[in-house]
């Protein structure tokens, strides 16, 4: 048997789940999921209109039930749903319970082990329990932090050790899918490589190949990255998209690019200075390592402490780029240069190096706390400071940003607004 394509339509709006299904489902996909963002958001509605537009699909209903299992199944076994999902870190109880009302409503139980301490323990359990199917799932906040338990590893271990058809849910891209068959993988629920794909229908081929022919396809979207790939997405994404990610802050406010289409990334080596002062600036250069950005705070006032000659020193240190909490000068030659830097004044007036200041040490510059290490990305908007403590987790929040944008973007190119895709009046607060 070919292994099953799950698609986990994790959707708030109905609309968009079931666009993308249209687009995905013809092109490869056997088991349809409502998601649990959208059975919460829409209900089980979202069930019968999924087994109404798809009735030669298996329907999958991703209640992650925690307890009252038995209602919890009913319900939504007669909404439509053949598979409905329990969570491995249910009682007991509750599981014996699901697998009940499952026979008695014709549908099958399969068992989340995500956050389950021991996964192959507990999978062992609920196949005692009568479960169905058991499924290794990496939790995306898990995912995005780089850690948690290897899923194929864990993939690995509990297939062996069950009879039952064991899944899994994660993260899976083109890249991935292949393996996690190799790993027993007798289902693959995939999400967001499909649901923010900009063609989900061209996704879902790719994945089916993948599956079907043990394709490793790459992809520079849809996977999350550990400390040493950091660089790599942030110059994939955008500062409004990281400051997105970072719940709309890491902003250096006043700070402005020096010319149009500038580009900046790299880990900051911090200086603090006396206005006017450009001797440690100057000096930071020779210490700073290749692809770092000189950040200094200046104290938001002229003169200038950086000019076209620290630009050529920094050149030849290559560096990736200079953020000054004050004034810079010879701002044509720089821009000549090509050089990306960031200041809040211009002014041709330079100060004199008199030595005061510090370099490696926290500094604040517009309005935000900036350490060493920390990572740096500015561009047309401005900047935007990653703190070095966070810098995975929200390296790869980030790119999750630039993937949903990028889904929207071409339903708005398909005809409607972005008030209407996003349903933006049904989602405002209600006081």
């Amino acid at each position: 048997m070919p292994p099953i394509l799950q698609l986990a339509l994790d959707f708030v709006d109905l609309h968009r789940a079931v666009q993308v299904a249209e687009l995905a489902v013809p092109a490869g996909v056997d088991w349809v999921e409502a998601g649990t963002p959208l059975i919460k958001s829409e209900g089980l509605d979202a069930v019968r209109e999924l087994r109404r537009l798809f009735p030669g699909k298996v329907i999958v209903a991703d209640m992650k039930i925690m307890d009252a299992g038995r209602v919890e199944v009913e319900t939504a076994a007669k909404a439509g749903a053949q598979i409905i999902d329990v969570l491995g870190a249910a009682t007991d109880a509750t599981i014996a319970e699901c697998v009940q009302a499952g026979k008695n409503y014709g549908a099958k139980i399969a068992v989340d082990l995500i956050a389950v301490a021991d996964p192959l323990a507990r999978a062992r359990q609920v196949e005692e329990l009568g479960a169905d199917y058991i499924s290794v799932h990496a939790a995306i906040d898990e995912q995005m932090r780089g850690g948690g338990q290897d899923p194929f590893a864990v993939l690995a271990a509990v297939s062996g050790a069950v009879r039952v058809p064991v899944g899994v849910a994660g993260g899976i891209n083109s890249e991935t899918a292949a393996q996690a068959v190799a790993h027993g993988a007798g289902y693959v629920i995939v999400g967001g490589a499909i649901t923010k794909a900009k063609d989900p229908a061209a996704a879902t081929r790719e994945i089916r190949r993948a599956l079907d022919e043990g394709a490793v396809i790459p992809t520079t979207l849809f996977k999350r990255v550990g400390e040493e790939e950091i660089r790599g997405v942030l110059e994939l994404v955008s500062s409004a998209n990281l400051s997105d990610a970072l719940h709309r802050s890491g902003v250096l406010e006043g700070l402005r690019p020096l010319f149009p289409g500038i580009r900046l990334v790299g880990p900051a080596l911090t200086v603090r200075t006396y206005p006017g002062d450009w001797a440690k600036p100057v000096e930071a250069i020779d210490l700073a390592q290749p692809g770092d950005v000189v950040v200094i705070d200046a104290g938001g006032v002229g003169p200038a402490i950086w000019g076209e000659l620290a630009t050529n020193s920094a050149l030849q240190r290559e560096l990736n780029g200079v953020v000054i909490d004050g004034a810079i000068r010879d701002s044509g030659d720089i821009a000549k240069l090509g050089f990306p830097a960031f200041s809040r004044l211009v002014m041709p007036n330079a100060g004199e190096p008199k030595g005061f200041g510090e370099i490696g040490v926290p500094i604040r510059v517009g309005g935000v706390k900036v350490e060493s290490g920390d990572w740096v990305l500015g561009d047309d908007d401005g900047v935007v400071v990653l703190p070095r403590i966070l810098a995975v987790e929200y390296a790869n929040r980030s790119m999750d940003v630039l993937e949903k944008e990028n889904r929207i973007r071409e339903e708005i190119k398909e005809g409607r607004t972005l008030a209407q895709v996003t349903d933006l009046l049904r989602w405002e607060k209600k006081l």
